[in-house]
């Protein structure tokens, strides 16, 4: 199981100047990816790619760009130019974000979907691989290629729900998960993607997950922060839902704290699971924790 980092977003001046710094010390650390999420600060991709083209090696993902306020012809160009600045190293995850964002923020439908999803993907997935895209659906229409650098990129959805995992495990390269716990990892998650890859005659997808970590003496008051910081994600619908299936409250019951045994087998945990990357969201007890993560690494 491959180990990366979450890179949490800055702020104040020279945020490309931090963000740079960010990934360089993950890549020093031996990390072998960095992941940015794509909500209403920076652009993830941009950001990515002029902080990123200065630090070789490490992967870099977005997890996860929303797909409604971009037709995927003009994401796939964008996420090629990036693919190309740094140098073959980035992975596309995208998403259907949530039904209130969508529909009260950007005033787009939200009706069915997994359709939106899968046209979608009918669209950005020959793009990405550098070949022509012609379709025609019932929400998406292209008929266009791209001479954009950075073909062969690799494509993740977020996927939760039954038929996101069959997407992503016959059309993807994987699913991109967030405030999903071990057990509907296990049970849930992992079972259902890497049977619609197998049934769909590809190779076994990429199971990214990415849990809140905190290595600590105390971790009842672990708990209580992550339920701080990550509250709004168990009021959403969708992460509910997996809070719900693991029987968790909230964040707090699916973050992944304790000392420094306690946390490593949880991690390890989810190797078992099926979990090929895993991502560490760093949210309190940051210079324990990350002496720890890079334990797992060397």
């Amino acid at each position: 199981m491959r180990i990366g980092l979450f890179l949490d977003e800055p702020s104040g001046e020279d945020v490309f100047g931090q963000l740079r710094e960010r990934i360089a010390r993950a890549a020093d650390d031996g990390f072998t990816s960095a992941w940015m999420s794509n909500i209403f600060g920076l652009d993830a991709l941009t950001a990515l790619a002029v902080a990123g083209h200065q630090v070789p090696g490490i992967e870099l993902g977005t997890a996860v760009v929303p797909t409604y306020p971009r037709h995927p012809a003009a994401l796939a160009q964008q996420a090629l130019t990036a693919n190309a600045a740094l140098d073959g190293r980035l992975t596309l995850g995208i998403g259907l974000s949530h039904k209130f964002v969508i529909e009260e923020i950007y005033g787009y439908s939200f009706e069915r979907p997994a359709r939106h999803m899968k046209e979608y993907l009918e669209v950005l997935l020959p793009l990405a691989r550098g070949e022509q895209a012609d379709f025609t659906g019932e929400t998406v229409r292209a008929n266009l290629g791209l001479s954009t650098p950075g073909a062969g990129m690799k494509v993740l959805i977020a996927a939760l729900a039954p038929r996101m995992l069959q997407l992503a495990g016959a059309m993807a390269d994987g699913t991109v998960l967030w405030m999903t716990g071990p057990k509907t990892v296990a049970d849930h998650i992992v079972p259902a993607v890497t049977a619609a890859a197998a049934e769909a005659g590809r190779p076994a997808p990429r199971v990214v997950c990415a849990l809140p970590v905190c290595v600590t003496d105390d971790p009842d008051a672990a708990r209580a922060r992550a339920e701080e910081v990550f509250a709004v994600y168990g009021r959403l619908p969708s992460y509910r839902a997996m809070l719900d299936r693991e029987g968790a409250e909230g964040p707090g019951g699916v973050a992944i704290v304790g000392d420094e045994d306690s946390v490593l087998a949880q991690i390890q945990g989810l190797a078992k699971a099926g979990v090929t990357d895993f991502v560490a969201s760093e949210f309190a007890g940051r210079d324990r924790t990350r002496r720890l993560l890079k334990t797992l690494v060397h």
